[in-house]
């Protein structure tokens, strides 16, 4: 499998779900998160990281509540927040 730097390293923007298995806000994340992939396709990546079995990577990126959400262009971080966000406002996100 890819490293996470490899996987962010990349020429097209990647968003990055670091969210929890026990996580209510994170389920409703699911169905958002298709619907950007979907509307977008391969002009991004989107890639959900559980941070109960990805701790030192939680750590790294200072992940203290899920879901966070992260935009990475050309391997560098643009974009964090946590919370539920709507499919359109991330679209409008990673066209930009």
């Amino acid at each position: 499998m890819a490293s996470f730097k490899e996987i962010v390293g990349g020429d097209i923007p990647v968003l990055v779900d670091f969210s929890a298995e026990w996580c209510g806000p994170c389920k409703m994340m699911v169905p958002i998160l298709d619907q950007v992939k979907q509307e977008l396709g391969d002009r991004v990546k989107v890639v959900k990281i559980d941070v109960d079995q990805n701790q030192a990577l939680a750590a790294a990126y200072d992940v203290r509540g899920v879901p966070t959400l992260m935009v990475f262009k050309d391997g560098k971080q643009v974009w964090r927040e946590s919370g539920v966000k709507q499919a359109a406002e991330l679209v409008a996100l990673l066209q930009g």
